[in-house]
């Protein structure tokens, strides 16, 4: 049974994928499901500040999200509207007071993202003596979390080249968006936190993609104490993780997964023995494999 999510992958919206005809390693012809990649560009106000490239849905999430998780918009300024312009691909956002964006678009710095992430500003402004709530992560909510996402029907079984973040609160997942890039992914469930006026501190972020130093900032500046993934670590998101007291969990495949920060919060209910191995998922006949 599919669980209960407040927003799920929507593998039958037909401008998310198309098919592609070609030759197979037999030289027989094929149709693959092949994601769909376009651009979004992004105005706070009268300011154009990025050109994103993404799948093309929740654009206003996606919006809202990244402006917040680069500190153009700060949780207590006033949003008074989220215009997208479907034939432009333009979102703009637009808010009651001038916000600090012109020192912030001077500086760019390139990540380690897929489909190039871009920072502006300082990579750590808005880490400065943050400490994030106190938690409890019971390992049997994160072997439950695995297996109910790794089994939803996605745009990634369907075509691949592509990354899913799910937002959980203890073992429910409640909103999963994928994305060609997994910082898009974060930012559009950002955004929706953001509308919703979700609190942050009782959630668990769990990301298909690895576990780096922009993921663990971004998990961090939304407030959310725990984040996990089924791929690994880079050296840098750890020492970050540490500073701000975040949970960070990886390599999460079956009964096994590895804590390199925040392991103080794991509540071990769970006997790994009893937990089934991974089976292997399969995909739709000619999806791409990622």
């Amino acid at each position: 049974m599919a669980p209960d999510y407040i927003i799920g992958p929507n593998t039958l919206d037909p401008r998310l994928t198309r098919l592609v005809a070609g030759l197979d390693h037999k030289g027989e012809k094929v149709e693959l499901s092949v994601v769909e990649e376009r651009p979004l560009t992004i105005y706070l106000n009268s300011q154009e500040i990025v050109t994103a490239m993404t799948i093309g849905d929740y654009p206003e999430f996606l919006a809202l999200g990244f402006l917040r998780n680069q500190g153009m918009l700060n949780p207590a300024e006033e949003v008074t509207d989220v215009e997208f312009d479907e034939e432009l691909d333009v979102v703009v956002v637009r808010t009651r007071s001038r916000t600090t964006y012109e020192e912030k678009v001077k500086k760019k710095t390139r990540t380690s993202g897929c489909a190039v992430g871009t920072v502006f500003g300082d990579m750590m402004e808005g880490l400065e003596g943050l400490r994030l709530p106190t938690a409890t992560v019971r390992t049997s909510w994160l072997y439950n979390l695995a297996r109910t996402i790794n089994t939803t029907p996605s745009l990634y079984l369907e075509a691949g080249a592509i990354h899913g973040t799910v937002l959980c609160e203890r073992d429910r997942p409640l909103v999963y968006m994928e994305d060609v890039g997994r910082h898009n992914a974060v930012d559009k469930i950002a955004g929706w936190m953001l509308i919703e006026k979700v609190e942050a501190g009782d959630k668990i972020l769990y990301t298909t993609g690895r576990l780096t130093s922009e993921m663990v900032i971004k998990t961090a500046i939304m407030g959310i104490p725990v984040l996990a993934s089924r791929s690994g670590f880079t050296a840098w998101g750890v020492e970050i993780a540490r500073q701000v007291g975040l949970t960070l969990i990886g390599r999460m495949r079956g009964k096994r997964f590895v804590c390199l920060a925040g392991e103080e919060r794991l509540e071990f209910d769970a006997d790994p023995e009893t937990v089934p191995e991974d089976e292997k998922q399969h995909r739709r006949k000619g999806a791409l494999i990622d």
